[in-house]
């Protein structure tokens, strides 16, 4: 069983071992010495101890580093800056993938990129989450732009001791969202995550995104 046999019996762009052992004890005693080899040939790429990637000339599509995100440390969803990028709030591109996590803080550097958790609280964890899917990568979340920007801002020291008459210049300047994606945002949302957060600083925040969306 070759490379390619195990691209086209797995189909996804990243998988644990687990996945792989299935498909390569068909033919191995040993699959593990067999995915040692595929990872020393270049054939696949470890992201961290028991998940995998193939290489760039075994996939059939772009990597979704959303998807390969939720992969390497669950639970979570992709957050803070790459998803306020991914939804069009900041022009900035971002290069490294930060996530919320209701397990501890952690930080991966892989051969794909830098993959980076924040742990946020219980409570806070559920609101504000989109789940997607596609055939290539299965079922992946993200966080919505409400939620995207509560995370930011709650863990940003700079909004710690903010006023109610600096939040638009925070928001415009220090984080650089465009005005015009802060109306389309849905306050309400953004106000049950604040409640969420037990944050007086968002709380602040959302009752000026009302003002603003209100005229």
């Amino acid at each position: 069983m070759d490379t390619l046999d195990i691209r086209n019996t797995i189909k996804l762009n990243v998988f644990t071992v687990d996945m792989l052992k299935s498909v390569l004890k068909k033919e191995y005693s040993q699959p593990i010495q067999k995915i040692n080899y595929m990872v020393k040939n270049g054939d696949l790429i470890s992201l961290k101890r028991g998940i995998y990637a193939f290489s760039d000339k075994y996939r059939v599509s772009k990597l979704n580093y959303i998807a390969t995100a939720n992969m390497i440390h669950q639970p979570s969803y992709v957050s803070f800056e790459y998803a306020l990028s991914y939804h069009g709030l900041i022009p900035e591109r971002v290069y490294t993938i930060t996530s919320a996590t209701l397990s501890k803080s952690v930080e991966y550097a892989t051969q794909l990129g830098n993959f980076s958790y924040q742990k946020i609280p219980t409570k806070a964890y559920s609101l504000g989450i989109d789940w997607k899917y596609n055939d290539l990568d299965g079922g992946y979340f993200i966080a919505t732009p409400e939620k995207a920007l509560c995370d930011k801002i709650y863990f940003d020291k700079r909004a710690k001791n903010l006023k109610d008459d600096e939040i638009l210049d925070y928001l415009e300047e220090d984080l650089r969202i465009d005005y015009e994606e802060l109306l389309k945002l849905d306050s309400k949302l953004f106000w049950y995550i604040a409640m969420a957060y037990s944050s007086k600083v968002l709380l602040l925040v959302a009752n000026r995104l009302k003002r603003i969306q209100n005229g």
